[in-house]
Parts: structure tokens; sequence; C-alpha cells
């Protein structure tokens, strides 16, 4: 993470377009990003009855039409044909809050070192629906973001770390570059506490349930073995990226600011406060930046050259 740069300039990209680069399409959308980032402690609800059939047909234009079809074999192509009626028959199952997960179709990719990475791959109706809340998710926490968060991002990506990294190192006070990798993310994080972290931001149960859900689907290994995680949420998960970096945003931010601080004792939604006060982005900062500068000091050359 890099350090933020001087002035009043704030630490968070505002609202803008969605992961196409298009302008927002949904009025709504616009909306809660606005919302979102004038009101940063502001819990949304009432997201469930967005998840209408004209929503979903917006939606559906993200969708990989060429990507592989999940447990059910339903392509998107076929999916298409009758897309009308299926996002009917979906909006109806939602009414009555009787959409169910599929299962998770398993697909082991090799990482070229000899070792695989597993792929969940759900099935389209599913993609469809993650897809829809999803959006609304990155309205929101799009506002709460830290800027030196680049992965899985609407409008920013790995060029984007590295020219802003290429520049720090030049002009900047920067002189090394620390690698690290986060061993099984996507497959350890936790249910509970991700539900936890977003309840910071929903007060909706019914979105809620959705998410819990999909973490919780089955996953159909390739021997037709069918397992059902307790940790982790599907890397090929359409939600996957948003709630994976939602997680790791409150781990970090929180995580830093008790780095000097007591365990705290979980309790309801103030599980993360301490009797010093409640945790704030700043102090999370200022220990992220200790530990970049104890780093840069212990790993600096004797001469002070680069």
């Amino acid at each position: 993470m890099g350090k933020g740069r001087t002035g009043r300039r704030s630490l968070h990209r505002p609202h803008g377009p969605d992961m196409e680069g298009r302008p927002p399409r949904s009025t709504f959308w616009q909306g809660i990003a606005k919302k979102a980032q004038e009101q940063p402690k502001h819990r949304f609800g009432n997201l469930y009855e967005l998840l209408n059939e004209a929503y979903l047909r917006e939606c559906w234009s993200d969708i990989r039409k060429d990507a592989a079809s999940g447990v059910d074999h339903v392509s998107a192509e076929a999916y298409e044909q009758h897309l009308e009626e299926n996002i009917h028959d979906l909006v109806e199952r939602l009414k009555g809050k009787r959409s169910r997960a599929k299962l998770v179709k398993r697909h082991d990719i090799p990482k070229g070192n000899g070792q695989y990475r597993p792929l969940g791959i759900p099935a389209v109706e599913d993609k469809l629906l993650q897809r829809a809340v999803a959006r609304i998710l990155e309205a929101i926490y799009a506002q709460d973001f830290l800027r030196c968060s680049y992965g899985y991002r609407p409008q920013v990506g790995a060029l984007d770390a590295v020219d802003k990294l290429t520049i720090k190192l030049q002009f900047g006070r920067y002189h090394f570059v620390v690698e690290a990798d986060i061993k099984g993310f996507f497959d350890n994080i936790q249910h509970d506490w991700l539900i936890q972290m977003l309840q910071e931001r929903l007060e909706d149960g019914a979105v809620l349930r959705l998410i819990r859900t999909w973490l919780q689907a089955g996953v159909l290994e390739t021997d037709g073995q069918v397992i059902h995680p307790v940790t982790g949420t599907p890397q090929g998960g359409v939600i996957s990226p948003i709630v994976a970096n939602v997680y790791l945003h409150y781990a970090l931010e929180w995580g830093a600011d008790l780095i000097a601080s007591p365990q705290p004792q979980p309790s309801g939604r103030s599980w993360h406060k301490k009797a010093s006060g409640p945790l704030t982005r700043r102090s999370a900062n200022k220990a992220l930046h200790l530990t970049a500068y104890s780093l840069r000091s212990s790993l600096a050359p004797a001469s002070g050259g680069r």
C-alpha cells in the first residue's frame, strides 16, 4: 500500500463509471454512490427491492456470453434465448424468498509452477444475480476503499498501481518495494467476519442472506464429490472480488489499529471498538505508514543511496 498524497485530497475515489467505463445506467446506482460518499456511516437498507426485472435485464449486459456454464450446463447463450421469461421467473422467486444458489462447479487452472488454482464457476443465473448485487456493493464501497487499493476495482487495475509506484520510487521518498502475498486468501475468508464487516454498511437482511447463501453454496469437485465450504469465497464467483475487497479493507483497517491495542471482545456490531474509542481510518493509515517507515528505515543502505 502506497503512502497517500500530501494536502487535503481525499484518500477515497469518488463514485464514477461502472466496470466497463460507461456512465452508470441506473439512476439509483448514482444515488447510492452519492449517499455513501456524503454519509460514511450510513447503513443501507431496502436494497433487496432493487433487484427487479429492469435492473437484472440491465445487468445482463455485464455477463460474459462466452464464459463456461455451471453445473446445470445452461450457457449464457441458451439463457439469453428466453431472457425475459427467465428474468421474470427469477424475480418471482426473489419476491417469494425462494431463490436458491446452485452448486458451484470447480475447475482447476494450472498456475505454471506445477500447482493449480481452483476456480468456482457459478450457474449463469447465479452469475446474473451476483452481478446485480455486486454493482450495488461497488457503488457503496467505492467511496470507502483507500486510493492505494487497486485489485479487482472498477476503473483501476495493476497497471495503475505500477504507474503510481514508478512515480513514488522515482520522485518520492521510497527506495524499496516489498512484495507480499496472502496465501490462500480467497479460500480462507471467514464467513461470519465478512457478514459483520458488510453490516457496517448494509442494513438489509435479505441481501446479506443472499450473500451468505453464495458463500456457503456447495462445490461440485472434479471427481464428482460435493463439498460444503465453511470458509472462503470461490475464485471465479462474480460476487467474490467485491466481498474479498471488503474483507481485506476492514481487516487491514481494523487490524492496523489493533497492532498496539488490546484484543477487543466481540459484541454485536461494536465488536471492533475499544475502550479508547471507535476505530478510525486515520489511525489505521498511521499504523500502516509507521510500518512502511520502519521497513524503509531498516532496509535503507547505510550510505543513504538508492
